[in-house]
């Protein structure tokens, strides 16, 4: 990444920035990333995310092009050819306050609930049996927050931003990869996603072809001509349970994940309706395909396409869990956007490694045939994850600080929640002296109608909790 960089300066702590993000930090700030690097301060943190000259757009672009060119490797190492799919999806992290850029009360997957915080868009690219890596991201932001001028200043978002729905987001994702001369074999996304017409003019524009989820109420053409939805079409088609065929959507970690599928043409000879229902549940999930002209056309293709689309979700978890993807403290956009590119960069190295050691770490003992077997008495390893992988480079990489470190460290931290606390005691003392103000007769008949006068301890209780 060092060609992005205008000086060498934020590019060696770009550096330290991700040796943090794979280290063992129970939480990650400014402070503590510039504690683990060494720094005096954490200016030089906070300058690389805020201040600092660095093309944030050509990071991510090398970002993309290594985790892609590693998987592809590590796939030619397998021999085995596999599909790749690029699988998009949003994440979120809660934010207090308005301050934020993208910041308003929306539903937040991360919380499952309405909740104050921002979104993103990802992109993941995923190599069947191989391996997965977050290779692009956009951040959504509000027209409200564009429309206002004062909020896009105070928020540092470009002059020339223009709003994007989260489909057009991936619009912008999906453009920036095929710049960078990756094809995918399909294209998968959840309803956000099936649901957006531009999104999907614009895959069949490129004859990218599709497997998005749809909702029930998704309004498709039969060959006759009938419109229907999606859920009424499995009504009519679908009653017979002989339409229905069970097959894995691919393996997971316990084990084949099995489904019931049926497979619905269309007016369209290239657009399709997969459906799938839960085994269990009977719940019923619903897929638009399309596939181009002149490529393999078949409901075995289509399901291992739509059961790629989960490791993008793994790819959040991972994010989160490890790389501190939701751990960002910025406010700026700018610096939000430079807090992801390094958390990408951080999980592609872990990403890549892990899968080009798949197959040589991989020592597990044959799984089992029959309900009854017995368990083996050496079970084995399984393959390097990325958790581990990063829990090895954190300790092979991490060196001990020094005593004098740690003591000034805590000096500094301490002198500067002193300072705050000084900062907020005085600014709680004006609002005190107001109210004290307000709460003489005398001084309330002076200031008007207007002022509320608290005349018991009830009132100023309710006033300040509001």
């Amino acid at each position: 990444m060092r060609a992005c960089f205008a000086r060498t300066g934020p590019w060696l702590q770009a550096g330290k920035y991700v040796s943090a993000l794979a280290g063992e930090l129970p939480r990650v700030n400014g402070w503590s990333i510039a504690r683990h690097a060494g720094d005096r301060t954490p200016d030089k943190t906070q300058r690389l995310l805020n201040h600092a000259s660095w093309d944030t757009v050509a990071a991510m672009g090398v970002v993309r092009r290594f985790a892609v060119a590693g998987l592809e490797e590590a796939a030619r190492r397998r021999r085995r050819g596999g599909m790749t799919v690029g699988a998009v999806d949003e994440t979120g992290q809660e934010k207090a306050g308005a301050a934020t850029a993208g910041v308003k009360r929306q539903y937040m997957g991360c919380a499952g609930r309405v909740a104050n915080g921002i979104n993103t868009v990802h992109l993941s690219c995923v190599r069947e049996r191989t391996g997965h890596a977050l290779i692009g991201a956009r951040q959504w932001i509000p027209r409200e927050h564009l429309a206002d001028p004062v909020k896009s200043l105070v928020t540092g978002l470009p002059p020339d931003l223009a709003f994007r729905t989260k489909g057009q987001l991936a619009i912008d994702i999906f453009t920036s990869a095929y710049a960078d001369g990756i094809s995918f074999d399909f294209a998968c996304g959840d309803e956000v996603y099936g649901s957006c017409t531009q999104l999907r003019e614009f895959f069949e524009s490129r004859g990218q072809g599709y497997v998005l989820r749809v909702a029930s109420n998704f309004m498709i053409t039969l060959p006759g001509g009938t419109r229907l939805t999606c859920k009424e079409a499995v009504k009519r088609l679908a009653k017979d349970e002989r339409r229905w065929e069970v097959r894995s959507a691919g393996k997971g970690s316990k084990g084949e994940r099995w489904y019931a599928w049926a497979w619905i043409g269309t007016a369209s000879p290239r657009h399709h309706l997969l459906v799938r229902r839960h085994l269990k549940t009977g719940e019923l999930a619903f897929h638009y395909c399309w596939v181009p002209e002149g490529q393999l056309c078949t409901k075995t293709r289509l399901i291992r396409a739509a059961g790629l689309r989960w490791p993008v979700e793994e790819d959040f978890g991972f994010g989160k869990d490890c790389f501190a993807l939701d751990q960002c403290q910025a406010r700026l956009y700018t610096a939000i956007a430079r807090h992801i590119v390094l958390v990408m960069a951080a999980l592609a190295i872990c990403a890549v490694t892990a899968a080009l050691l798949r197959d040589t770490t991989d020592t597990q003992a044959p799984p089992p045939l029959t309900p009854d077997q017995p368990p083996p008495a050496e079970p084995g390893l399984i393959p390097l994850t990325i958790p581990e992988i990063k829990r090895l480079l954190a300790a092979l990489t991490t060196r001990p600080l020094p005593p004098w470190h740690i003591i000034r460290w805590n000096a500094w931290t301490r002198r500067h929640q002193a300072r705050a606390r000084w900062f907020h005691q005085r600014t709680r003392l004006a609002r005190d002296t107001e109210i004290a103000l307000l709460s003489q007769p005398s001084a309330a008949a002076l200031l008007g109608p207007s002022r509320k006068v608290f005349n018991t301890t009830h009132s100023f209780r309710h006033e300040c909790a509001s």
